[in-house]
């Protein structure tokens, strides 16, 4: 049973029909594909997290309601498709994510720069955050997404070195925590943000020295959440972790430098705008117009 700090009103379907009447069929949520816990919240102010290069992921992350396979290929028509919702919607900061994509030879980086190009001639204001996946530790494909000029490249660490084998088996701490380090020395100017999970069994110990190698690599912005399955097919969480821990991990990180934004409905893309208006110290009251 789930304590009540974690009980969450069922969304209401008027808000996701409605933004879907405005979202074309053939673009895809990571809201809507992941089972995101505020996608009630998100929708009802016409915000979403657009997810590229299909529905299909490559890999078997434990804690992921993506779905896996094998995907088609990248749509050519899709940057163009989000440039249109963008401007259906309003929007002055977006989001922009991915599956894994290990099947293209650079993993999907040139979709990402073409959704980022395409975003910023249609509007030179707006301001695009990609949450990117590892790229297989891959320089080049890096550097051709950062070379579109995002405003924050978003990697997420997702759970401590130790709960890699069982949580992210195809993947790697070190190497993603080098592509936060190499998004810095490639241009410091970008934002950088990183962001994981609680509540898979790992300690206290180990949060903090995960929040310490985000602090080496120069990371703005850190959000930390409670995993919560998204089936009860999928791993199931070993802790709720409280309210109060969360302020912990965020006194903590926020000690060392860091901005942490933390809870148990903390998920990286959420509030998205808000959040780098703090680590920018503009008022809440500018992000929200």
């Amino acid at each position: 049973m789930l304590p009540s700090y974690l009980l969450k009103k069922i969304p209401k379907q008027r808000h996701i029909r409605k933004l879907r009447t405005i979202l074309p069929p053939e673009l895809h949520t990571v809201c809507e594909e992941a089972k995101c816990p505020n996608i009630g919240e998100c929708f009802s102010q016409n915000t979403c997290t657009f997810m590229i290069l299909g529905n299909i992921c490559t890999r078997n992350c434990a804690f992921c309601g993506v779905s896996k396979g094998k995907p088609l290929p990248p749509d050519p028509e899709e940057p163009e498709r989000i440039a249109k919702a963008v401007k259906k919607l309003g929007l002055k900061y977006v989001v922009v994510t991915s599956v894994t994509r290990d099947d293209l030879p650079d993993g999907g980086a040139s979709q990402f720069a073409a959704v980022i190009s395409k975003l910023q001639i249609a509007n030179y204001k707006l301001q695009v955050e990609v949450l990117i996946p590892d790229f297989q530790g891959k320089e080049e494909p890096l550097k051709t997404a950062l070379e579109a000029r995002p405003y924050v490249l978003n990697h997420n660490l997702e759970t401590v070195p130790r709960l890699y084998p069982k949580i992210r088996p195809q993947a790697d701490y070190k190497r993603s925590l080098n592509i936060l380090r190499q998004t810095k020395i490639f241009n410091p100017k970008i934002y950088t943000k990183s962001g994981f999970m609680v509540g898979l069994g790992e300690s206290d110990e180990e949060i903090r020295e995960v929040l310490y190698d985000l602090k080496e690599v120069d990371c703005n912005m850190v959000t930390i959440g409670q995993y919560l399955p998204p089936s009860k097919l999928h791993l199931q969480p070993e802790k709720f972790v409280t309210p109060e821990e969360f302020e912990e991990y965020k006194k903590f990180g926020e000690g060392l430098g860091l901005k942490v934004l933390a809870g148990p409905f903390v998920r990286s893309s959420f509030h998205a705008r808000i959040n780098i208006c703090v680590i920018r110290k503009v008022s809440t009251s500018r992000c929200l117009h």
